[in-house]
């Protein structure tokens, strides 16, 4: 597919049609909008939701998690209690991020799909979730500069868009459990490309393999693909750099390749154009998040098929506990930047980072999304959606446990509600 045109993305047309092309978009956002508040009046996270062809109970998603259970890159039987646990008749859930290749890991003991043995691992995960109702997607991860020689294979230097390496005010979890500082990377060549955008394309079909009813793609977070998307990252000057057109072209390269591999309707795309997690900084996220969406609209139009979803990091979002850098926007400013993507977008929209059961609600009530997706409430809390329902208290999630290797401590003994509906402890207030 052709690229939108830069001009209009950065909003400097130039000439008469592009600004009949941005005015039509206006006034086709603002209808949509409006419809979709309409439609979302007396909507909750309980309401059922078709997701194309998935058919939810609910709206509450099990947010993807890097948690370090599965050992030698192994979904072993730790993945499939945690997971079991957290479905429900009906529910979505998205695994953690799943290693596309051997140079895309960043953790330790994440869990791969990239050959055989990890493939045939996935299986009973999958079939577990599957028993109990459940809608499973794989996450497709590769961390680009965000890893070590010691997970390279060869101890290589990581890849990445660039060769800057991420700054000291980030580490990262080494394998023995200790911090380290992330080395400098080493910029893929353009002749490299192919080859990367053939691993999610052959983890998508291996993904499919495994019984997984899709995969998402892993756009975000300062991740590789976030390390082209971006222009705090992105230095490069050949032509996956400068222009926001440019700095696209990864990230739809790979989409279209997984498309193209096992259909639309099982491809999800997460991105995060006003995250700065691990240095991903860029200067103009409205207009990045805006130019994702134009051409994965434009894309569905091509192919005549909705794709699975977009999934939208809201900017509250913090990760390891750490608030992102700059200034931080009100409320105000990040409202307009989630409500601008979701109305240009026309397909289902995930939003997550930082909800609670209330603003959930409101969320889906207001039409500012169609699911939600939940992280550390869903560590600490197995069935958090009975929870929501009944309005309970929930369970503190342990922070110190979120990436040991302990395959039940922190990760499958966070305790359910009493058949009586009690709660047991210990309880947090949302």
């Amino acid at each position: 597919m052709s690229p939108a045109s830069p001009d209009h993305i950065s909003y400097r047309p130039k000439q008469n049609y592009l600004i009949v092309h941005h005015i039509t978009l206006i006034i086709r956002s603002h209808y949509t909008t409006s419809t979709r508040v309409m439609a979302a009046q007396g909507t909750t996270l309980f309401s059922p939701y078709k997701m194309g062809r998935f058919n939810l109970s609910h709206r509450v998603v099990l947010a993807p998690m890097t948690r370090c259970r599965a050992l030698n890159g192994i979904a072993g039987p730790a993945l499939a209690e945690y997971y079991t646990q957290r479905s429900t008749p009906g529910g979505f859930l998205i695994t953690e991020g799943t290693l596309v290749s051997p140079t895309a890991q960043g953790f330790p003991h994440v869990p791969g799909i990239y050959n055989e043995e990890q493939t045939e691992a996935w299986k009973k995960v999958v079939d577990a979730v599957h028993a109990k109702g459940s809608i499973i997607f794989c996450q497709l991860w590769h961390v680009g500069r965000a890893s070590h020689q010691v997970y390279q294979p060869g101890g290589a230097a990581p890849i990445s868009s660039t060769s800057k390496p991420i700054s000291a005010r980030w580490r990262i979890l080494m394998p023995d459990g200790s911090y380290g500082t992330y080395p400098k990377p080493r910029a893929l060549e353009i002749y490299e490309l192919p080859e990367v955008v053939e691993h999610y394309r052959q983890a998508a079909l291996n993904a499919i393999q495994a019984g997984f009813d899709g995969i998402e793609i892993h756009g975000a977070h300062g991740y590789l693909i976030d390390q082209f998307l971006k222009d705090g990252i992105n230095d490069r000057t050949d032509e996956y750099g400068g222009s926001i057109a440019n700095r696209c072209k990864f990230l739809m390269q790979i989409v279209q390749a997984v498309v193209e591999a096992i259909g639309a309707d099982r491809v999800g795309v997460r991105i995060s154009p006003a995250i700065d997690h691990l240095d991903a900084t860029e200067s103009d996220p409205l207009n990045l998040g805006l130019a994702v969406i134009e051409r994965l609209n434009r894309l569905q139009l091509n192919l005549g098929s909705k794709l699975g979803y977009l999934h939208v990091t809201q900017p509250r979002y913090t990760a390891y506990g750490q608030t992102e850098t700059g200034r931080p926007g009100t409320e105000e400013e990040e409202a307009h930047l989630l409500r601008t993507w979701r109305r240009t977008y026309q397909g289902t929209f995930v939003c997550s980072g930082g909800f609670t059961r209330e603003l959930g609600m409101e969320a889906v009530a207001q039409g500012d999304a169609d699911l939600v997706s939940y992280g550390r409430l869903f560590i600490s809390n197995p069935d958090l959606v009975l929870r929501f329902k009944l309005n309970a208290p929930l369970n503190k999630y342990i922070r110190k446990t979120f990436y040991t290797q302990d395959p039940v401590l922190g990760y499958t003994d966070y305790p359910f509600l009493s058949n009586g509906g009690g709660t047991v402890q210990p309880l947090s207030r949302l």
